[in-house]
């Protein structure tokens, strides 16, 4: 198996601080909009959707992500991820002076599950993905792959 890119893809979102819990913090991210590109696939993010975000004490965010895409040529794709954000000092610093994080700078990855009833992109329900994020202003951005197998 291998992996090949699949797309780039930038999530814009506004946090609203829900608090300490009894698992954790827990910031909701509102979906504002954003992008994705990709070799077969581009278009926006749909302003509607969010990140169910939980930090444990320990600096671990659990990400639970819903999103809605549209490519360019009207389809949609229902987009859900879950995956593993650790807090490290760069990103700290990052969320709190509202600056960017480059790849690799922390343990940002993604597990992206995809569906359609849009039959020119129906290869998407049948595909596995990982990605790896990044911090971004107001924003998270991730390269998104899918494992094909050789």
């Amino acid at each position: 198996m291998k992996l090949e890119p699949l797309m780039t893809l930038h999530v814009v979102s506004t946090p609203v601080e829900i608090g300490p819990g009894p698992q954790g913090i827990r910031t909701f991210f509102a979906i504002a909009g954003g992008t994705f590109h990709g070799a077969r696939l581009r278009g926006r993010v749909l302003p509607h959707g969010g990140d169910w975000l939980l930090v444990d004490s320990e600096g671990v965010g659990r990400l639970d992500v819903r999103l809605t895409l549209e490519t360019d040529d009207g389809a949609h794709i229902y987009m859900q991820y879950s995956g593993i954000a650790v807090i490290n000092d760069t990103a700290a610093t990052a969320m709190a002076q509202g600056g960017a994080t480059a790849y690799g700078e922390m343990y940002f990855m993604t597990q992206p599950r995809f569906e359609t009833g849009d039959a020119r992109y129906g290869w998407l329900n049948r595909l596995v993905a990982v990605g790896e994020g990044r911090l971004v202003p107001s924003a998270a951005e991730y390269q998104v792959f899918e494992l094909v197998h050789w």
